[in-house]
């Protein structure tokens, strides 16, 4: 009986591991077909540099160290919640790093969500770009297992008992998702701006929370074509998705960009309705 018991013990570490190799293939796979992107001179010009702007937290806002698995250091924007509160929001960047744009979204969904924590990661480690070239440099240079070690950390800052929400645009809108799928049980929302979604299956049958994705009809690269496969697999994977598709082009909701393809009117109807998702999910 001891050795059957230690057989199915066995199997089962062994099958929980091949799953989670899984999924880090996965993730490995859509963060590199999204990078892949920054080698087209298109895709580079639908985004302008970023503004300048130096944010200034009247939240109290301020960067904080976070500590990965492996044992290494990652960074983080913290806006603790003015109440104690189990509600928490990951904030991803754009291509660009954590800048102060991504700072200032991210205090603007703090005081429209009131009693949440609200932590924006630092995927790149420090690093972020003022430009197109270093942009889709730091993206292309970008190693998913390193993300996946900064995520997780994120989620250990939150603690076992957060309500986990996500929230990302272009490469941080792949993320946002990979960030749910690894949260597990702790996964209470999702919102993807025009992001790279994961393809398998069996990896989005794990995810535990609902999809809200938001991209715009015009957008060539996070295309209707991507953006209908998504569709099918959340369908596939019996997950629910609600979507929001704008007559916009990619970026259109970007932190770092007044200009370019940046469409105010589409931007705060997406604002609001990512608002109004996330209250609803982390209430």
């Amino acid at each position: 009986m001891k050795a059957l018991l230690g057989f199915f013990t066995a199997a089962l570490f062994f099958t929980s591991a091949l799953a989670q190799e899984d999924i880090a293939v996965c993730h490995t796979a859509s963060t590199e077909k999204f990078a892949r992107f920054a080698q087209f001179d298109e895709f580079n010009a639908e985004h302008p540099n970023p503004r300048e702007y130096e944010h200034v937290s009247l939240a109290g806002g301020e960067m904080v160290k976070l500590k990965c698995p492996d044992g290494t250091e990652a960074n983080a924007f913290f806006i603790k919640s003015a109440k104690n509160s189990n509600r928490w929001l990951l904030v991803f960047q754009e291509w660009w790093g954590l800048n102060d744009n991504v700072k200032r979204e991210s205090e603007d969904f703090y005081n429209a969500l009131g009693d949440v924590n609200v932590l924006a990661v630092d995927m790149y480690d420090g690093k972020v770009a003022t430009d197109r070239e270093n942009a889709g440099k730091y993206m292309s240079e970008f190693k998913q297992e390193r993300g996946d070690q900064i995520i997780r950390g994120a989620i250990a800052f939150a603690g076992p008992g957060a309500k986990i929400g996500t929230v990302g645009w272009c490469f941080g809108g792949g993320q946002s998702l990979l960030a749910s799928l690894i949260a597990g049980k702790q996964a209470s929302a999702c919102v993807m701006y025009y992001g790279m979604p994961v393809e398998d299956v069996n990896v989005l049958k794990t995810l535990n929370c609902e999809v809200l994705n938001i991209w715009g009809s015009q957008d060539q690269w996070i295309s209707k074509a991507v953006m209908d496969k998504f569709e099918a697999n959340m369908k596939a994977a019996d997950k629910k998705l609600t979507i929001k598709a704008y007559d916009a082009n990619h970026g259109f909701a970007n932190p770092s960009n007044p200009m370019g393809a940046f469409n105010e009117a589409a931007y705060k109807d997406a604002f609001k309705a990512t608002t109004d998702f996330l209250k609803a999910k982390l209430k």
